[in-house]
């Protein structure tokens, strides 16, 4: 479907896109062969433990971003920086969970901090400034088109994208997974340690990808006031817990005792200290990032309202 029409894109996919594809799920199934059969052959950067939907959410995505780029015009296209941004950002994201750096982020506390840093702020901030998401839908097939301009969709967006909720969410997930009796259990269960990351992902991209539009409302969600608002408010209750943590002096999060630490001369309340350190400073880092950005983007929309 065609985001300037609404009308289906004409054609079938050409040649280059069925190896291009066939290529994707030939690369899929060889990693997990090797990841379930041949673990200690996989390379540093290969997964640690291979995750099909995370794979084939990320190189799909890339391959629909970079088909809708060769579908747009010169003029259409999002300049250099933001799509050097978004393919950044979905890198950033795939190596946090589908690396080696997955196996010591479970066994060090200030290392799965690092991990849902990257996947909450760092790597959604970086996907929000790419503005991707018309490229990505130039690109898909038509069925995804379709289906995000349907009416339950829309719907469901302007909930989960409305100041109130999208706050409520973005920080409630962090402090929800941090939970001791929460974190210890989602740590040891794969299923619902899957379930954790996706979350912070998920919700990480939809809070900036709200907050970092480039569009005045409407058809954004929010006025640019709300949104810079938000991005000091998230900080906040981010501050708030990395300082709990930071000066706790006893064992929060025994469930990294449990398994055995990655880096065993680290004692569990040095760890802790680092990884409150971790929450604390690059997320409001982040969010001093988002305001600014906010902040020029409310600058150049009223430029051009004046124009």
């Amino acid at each position: 479907m065609s985001l300037a029409t609404g009308e289906a894109m004409p054609g079938r996919p050409g040649w280059g896109s069925r190896a291009a594809q066939g290529a994707i799920l030939a690369l899929g199934a060889l990693l997990w062969v090797v990841s379930t059969r041949y673990p200690a052959d996989m390379p540093l950067i290969g997964p640690y433990d291979f995750s099909a939907p995370i794979y084939f959410a990320t190189t799909f995505t890339l391959f629909w971003y970079l088909r809708g780029l060769t579908r747009m015009a010169e003029a259409e296209r999002p300049v250099l920086w933001r799509r050097v941004s978004f393919v950044a950002g979905v890198l950033l994201l795939y190596a946090v969970v589908q690396t080696a750096f997955d196996y010591p982020a479970q066994r060090m506390f200030f290392l799965s901090r690092i991990q849902h840093v990257v996947l909450h702020h760092i790597g959604p901030v970086l996907i929000g400034l790419s503005m991707a998401g018309p490229v990505i839908l130039r690109g898909a097939p038509g069925w995804l088109s379709a289906l995000t301009q349907s009416g339950p969709v829309r719907a469901f967006m302007a909930v989960i994208q409305h100041p109130v909720p999208a706050t409520l969410l973005f920080s409630g997930s962090f402090y929800f997974w941090l939970w001791p009796p929460v974190h210890f259990v989602a740590m040891l269960n794969r299923p619902l340690y899957e379930l954790m990351n996706w979350t912070m992902a998920v919700d990480g991209i939809l809070f900036w990808a709200m907050v970092l539009d480039t569009r005045p409302k409407p058809p954004a969600h929010a006025r640019f006031g709300t949104r810079a608002a938000l991005s000091v408010a998230v900080m906040f209750p981010q501050i708030v817990l990395g300082a709990i943590i930071t000066f706790s002096n006893r064992d929060l999060y025994p469930f990294y005792a449990y398994c055995g630490r990655y880096f065993p001369n680290i004692s569990a309340v040095t760890d802790q200290q680092i990884g409150g350190i971790v929450i604390w400073i690059p997320p409001a880092m982040m969010s001093a990032v988002g305001l600014l950005v906010v902040l020029g983007n409310m600058r150049r929309a009223e430029a051009r309202g004046r124009s």
